[in-house]
This record gives structure tokens, sequence and C-alpha cells, in this order.
């Protein structure tokens, strides 16, 4: 008995000691985790605070967030003097163009007769745009209408159809015939991409064009007349109102009866200045300089936009019928009414000066110990947002701060968290992990693109990519992940470690998508990719931090960890595989495929190649990465937008000559365009 009561007191006390340990342990990681959550917290705040600008691309803010970024990883103890002792993989991207002098940027147009010439008044009747180059000319002036050529199904029209415009002034309407016309083959009344300045734009430099002049068209006469009455409209009801409010502030006092007035006068004045404006019919607005975006445009090739009253009698002059007749044929008959005006030349010159701001990735490296050590496994995320809006972003009407706490405030706070848990254990991995912050994502994985173009550790030994863009709003433990198809373990290595975690995992094989990662695989490595999805707050001021999910991130990063270390410590290293993109049925019209992978991190005349989809046109034709392609069948090329236009003109199946710059020199290629995909 007394031998069963010791065992027992003896049992119960081992079962005490294990149930505290456990406790304590439990504890321990709890206290942990919530360590782990406060800095997440803290470094997607810091990140997306306001006096950081929204981490935009030339301001201050997004040179803070870098330094804060490099500081952290030297806290960490890992290598950052990788770019002349500094962390910081320095380049320069366009952020932005400005108008030159004055004299450098005029226009004259030249008819038959002594009395035809008209000098144009900059800011008054014409202005040049960013979307457009810079240069000189003095060229004959060709029509072109809307300057439209299609080749797709059930749209077949094209507008430089017989004519030569090469090194010659097109004159181009804005939008597309047939705008209020609910059965045009345009698409009804919503635009086609032909009505883009940028289809036009790419069009005109296609067929050889030296310059664009833009003119509205009639039916933008007649929305501004509209916009401009109902402007009116509104002014008057408002002035009766302020009106009516005095009148009724008997019992007002002095001060208040004061700003009753100033407001009446205000709104008077208003008032006065729309009526000033519908009695001018002043309904043919310049589109600004910035108007029609495009910092990033062509480098030659000048576009300007003209009032319409000057091009519309040099029109009638040529042609025997001005603008608002021949549209009206146009839509119509649907035919084109194209034509050199003969006796007429266009002398003149723009000066679109691109302004650079200074960029840079944040690199930091933990080396690698043993036999693997030369081989390189990377860990990114994008640093960089919006700042104050414009390009990218969905509420273009606002210039306040996009702040970016889930993107990707998040992913840069994840990568710091994933870097300080695998510093943090005092083991040297098998093979050597970079951390990357790349900036410029948000202009078109500039940082990316450029990483891989210059890498700091050979790519033929980069065994794969980690990357974390948006890991901020996890729900329903509903996590997204990319490349799963990318490498031959990848797919069974999710599954593995998702186990420890109960993730709801949607997979998709691609190593293709809106993010960094592309950059690599693009370079035949295999990827990974992984985010939580979007929400209505994406590319909108409201991406705040008070609506990320910290311990949805910190699970999040824990199993990064897990995927980095595995990968970091395995024997093998993952073997490549090529992901074949499934073709996708797609509406009557949409353009071949060609299958090349854009590098937007090289300013240059041409559609620059990161890499060419194996199997694909592109790579059967003989392209491939570092390409610069110049020419297109006969379509000059110089930027992307060009290259989606002339591909429009072709069907599957056909032939086409492509002529690229290869080490400085032309070298003539021909592909065979797929289906659309």
């Amino acid at each position: 008995m007394l031998v069963a009561l010791l065992l027992s007191t003896t049992l119960v006390g081992a079962a005490l000691i294990r149930d505290g340990a456990c406790a304590e342990k439990e504890a321990a990681k709890s206290e942990s985790a919530a360590a782990a959550e406060k800095r997440l917290n803290n470094d997607v705040t810091k990140l997306a605070s306001d006096a950081w600008e929204g981490r935009g691309i030339g301001t201050e803010g997004i040179d803070k967030a870098a330094q804060f970024i490099a500081d952290q990883f030297a806290e960490m103890g890992l290598e950052t003097r990788l770019f002349d002792g500094a962390p910081f993989q320095n380049f320069k991207v366009t952020t932005e163009a400005e108008m030159g002098p004055p004299e450098k940027n005029h226009l004259t147009l030249m008819g038959p007769g002594e009395k035809d010439s008209e000098k144009l008044k900059l800011g008054e009747n014409f202005t040049p745009l960013s979307l457009g180059g810079s240069g000189a000319f003095d060229v004959p002036l060709v029509f072109v209408g809307y300057g439209i050529t299609s080749k797709e199904k059930d749209l077949e029209y094209d507008e430089y159809a017989g004519l030569d415009v090469k090194e010659k002034a097109v004159i181009i309407l804005r939008k597309e015939p047939q705008q209020n016309n609910p059965h045009s083959v345009f698409n009804g009344t919503d635009n086609t991409p032909h009505a883009f300045f940028t289809r036009k734009i790419a069009n005109a430099y296609e067929h050889g064009a030296a310059a664009v002049l833009l003119v509205n068209d009639v039916q933008e006469l007649v929305n501004q007349e509209k916009a401009g009455k109902a402007a009116f409209d509104k002014a008057v009801e408002d002035l009766d109102k302020a009106i009516d409010a005095l009148r009724d502030a008997k019992d007002a006092g002095p001060e208040d009866l004061a700003k009753l007035r100033d407001e009446i006068a205000q709104k008077a004045e208003l008032t006065k200045e729309l009526a000033a404006k519908l009695n001018e019919r002043d309904f043919d607005p310049l589109v600004p300089f910035s108007g029609a975006g495009g910092a990033n445009g062509r480098k030659t090739l000048p576009v300007f936009f003209v009032s319409r009253d000057v091009v519309d009698p040099l029109i009638k002059q040529a042609l025997g019928e001005d603008l608002k007749t021949l549209e009206a044929k146009i839509d119509k008959t649907l035919e084109p009414v194209s034509a050199p005006l003969d006796g007429w030349t266009a002398k003149g010159e723009a000066d679109v000066i691109r302004k650079q701001s200074d960029v840079k990735n944040v690199v930091a490296v933990l080396d690698g110990e043993g036999p693997l050590a030369d081989e390189t496994v990377i860990v990114g995320a994008h640093y960089d947002h919006l700042g104050y809006g414009g390009q990218g972003s969905l509420a273009p009407w606002t210039k306040d701060i996009h702040n970016g706490a889930d993107d990707n405030a998040s992913g840069t706070a994840a990568l710091l968290e994933v870097a300080r848990r695998i510093t943090s254990s005092g083991k040297k991995p098998a093979r050597r992990i970079v951390f990357i912050a790349f900036t410029g994502e948000e202009r078109g994985l500039l940082g990316s693109a450029r990483y891989v173009r210059e890498p700091r550790f050979p790519l033929s030994n980069t065994v794969a990519m980690v990357n974390m863009d948006m890991v901020g709003r996890l729900v329903d433990d509903k996590l997204i992940v990319y490349g799963t198809g990318t490498a031959d373990t990848f797919d069974k290595l999710i599954d593995d470690l998702n186990a420890d975690y109960g993730f709801k995992i949607t997979k998709h094989p691609s190593g293709f998508g809106p993010s960094d990662h592309s950059s690599f695989y693009a370079k035949k490595i295999p990827v990974f990719h992984v985010f939580t999805g979007t929400h209505k707050d994406y590319h909108r001021p409201s991406d705040d931090a008070d609506k990320i999910n910290v311990p949805g991130m910190l699970r999040v990063s824990e199993f990064v960890t897990d995927i980095v270390e595995t990968i970091a410590g395995a024997e093998k290293r993952p073997e490549y595989r090529e992901v074949k993109r499934e073709a996708v049925a797609q509406r009557g019209g949409d353009r071949p495929y060609l299958g090349t992978i854009p590098d937007f991190s090289q300013e240059v005349e041409g559609y620059a190649l990161m890499g060419v989809a194996e199997g694909g046109p592109a790579s059967r034709g003989g392209l491939k990465s570092g390409d610069v392609i110049v020419k297109f069948g006969e379509s000059k090329i110089g930027s992307l937008e060009d290259i989606d236009s002339a591909l429009r003109k072709y069907k599957a199946g056909d032939k086409v000559p492509v002529v690229v710059k290869r080490d400085g020199k032309d070298v003539t290629l021909t592909v065979t365009l797929d289906p659309p995909r």
C-alpha cells in the first residue's frame, strides 16, 4: 500500500513537473509571438507612415525607407558592404517629364499660298505632349482621320492604307468613329484601345511618321459644351442658394454676415467666368503637356496637341471639306477619308526633358557554409509604393498619400522578420541567403529587373527566389502561392510545410505574375511568390496600417522562413521547370501570342526583352534575353505600346520578320505567331 502510495505520489509529481514545463514552454512561445507581432506592427506602421510619403520614387520618404531597411539588416549582423561598401544597388529611372524652353517648342503650319502660313502660339493654340519625344522637323502634312489600323476580326479598318507617311507629319483626330452608335463595331459607345493616345501615337510611329498633331474630334466639342453648361447651371444654383442664405440670416452677427457676402462675391465671380466661356464658345481645350501621361514615353517622335480651329481651315482648303463633314462621312460609311494635304507642310520642334531620380535596391547577405556555400537563395519584397498617387493609382482624382501598408510595407516587414528569424539561430546555412528589398516594382519591376541584369551573385548559381508581396491581409487562412510548378520539388514542399500551418492554399504553378519573382523566373530560376490577396484598398490612399492582420502576417513570415531554410539546406538544388502557359478563351480580335517578357528597366528606343517564354514564338524564332526589338514586320518599334499595336496587325500562323538590336548589331529573325493566350 505504501509502495503504491509512493508510486502514485511520484507519478503525480512528474506530471506536475511535465505540465509545468509545457506551460512554461507555451508561455515562452506566446511571449515570443507577442514580441514578433510587435516588431512587425512597428515596422509596417513606420514604413506606411505619412512621413515617408507613400515611398514614392523621387520622394525623400522612399530614401528614409531604404535607410531604415539597411539599418535593420546591419543590426541583424548581415553583411551589407556589397556595393562600394554599402548595401545599395543604385541606378536611375525616369520619373517625370517637363517642357523645355519656348524657343525649343514651336510649330508653324505652311500652306501653298503666301497667306496660308501660320505660326502657332504655345499654350494658346498648340502644346507639345510629354507622351511624345524631342526633335525638329520640316515635313509634308497628311490627314489620317482617327489614325487607326485594325486587322481584328469584325473590325478591319485601316486609315493608313495606300498612304506613305514616312518622314511626314500626321494629323489625327481624337477618339474613334461612331461614338454615339451603340451598335458600332468600335465596341458600341465604349472606347476600344484604338481610341487611346498611346495606340494612335504607336501606330503613327510604326508607319514612320516624323511628327504627330492630335486634334479634338467633334464629339469632344459637344461633350465640352455640355460640361460647360452643366457647370454654369450649377454655379447659378449655388449663387442663388448663397443669396437665399443671406436673406435668411436675420439674426446673424456682423462677422457671419461678412462671410456670407464674401461667399456670394466668390460665387458670382465664378458664374461670370463660366458665362463668358459659354458666350465665347470656348469648347476646344488643349490637352496640357502632361495631360496624356507619358513621363517614360519614347525619346523621339514629337507629339503636339493642336486647336481644331487651326487645323480645320487647312483641311478644308486641301480636301474641300471641313473636319465635321469628314467625321460625318466616316460615321456613315465607316470608310477612311485619309489623304495627303498637298502643298501643306509642318515645321517645328519639341523639347521634352526627361527628369530622372536615383533609386536603390537594398541588399544584405548571410553567407553559407560547406560545399554548397557558393549557391544562392534570394528572399525578396519590394518596398516602394505610389507616393502621392498618379500613375498606377486606382484613385487618380486625389493627391493624397498612398501609404501602401499592405502593398508592400507588409512584405517588407515580413522580409525583415524572415531575416531576423534565420540570423537569430546563430548557425550558418548550407547555401548563401541574399535578402533584397526591391525598388521600382510599381513602375514595372524595375529593381528586380536591374538586379538580374547586374547580379551581385551569379544567377547560374542562384537556385531559387522567394518573393512576398501583399501579405498583410490574411482572411480565413487563405493564402495564395505562385510558382509551385517551377521546380520539381516545390509542390510537395508546400504541402509538407503547410501541414504545420493549416493555410488554405491556392496554388498557381506559373512563375510569372505581377511582382518581382517574374524577373527571376524569366532567367530560368525557380520561384515562389506568396501573397494574401487583393482588397478594396489596393492602390488607394486607404491602404493603411490599421487594417493589417498582424498575427496573420507573422504566420506567413514563419511559413516563408521554413520555405527558405528548407531550400537553403536541401541536399540538391531545386530543378527548374518551365510551366507552359495555358491558352485561354479570348474575345474575338485579341492579338496573337509572341511570348516575350519586357524589360522595363531599360530606357531604349525599342522593345527590350528580359526573357522569352520557352517554346513560344519568340523562343522558337531565336529571340533571347537582352535583345531589343526595333522592327516587327513593316512596323518600326520604339516602345512596348508599339509592339502591342504591331502584333494586332497579324494573326496566328503568320510568319513575321523581326529585327533586333543584339550586341550593338541588327539581327533579323523570323517568328511564327501562336494563337492568343
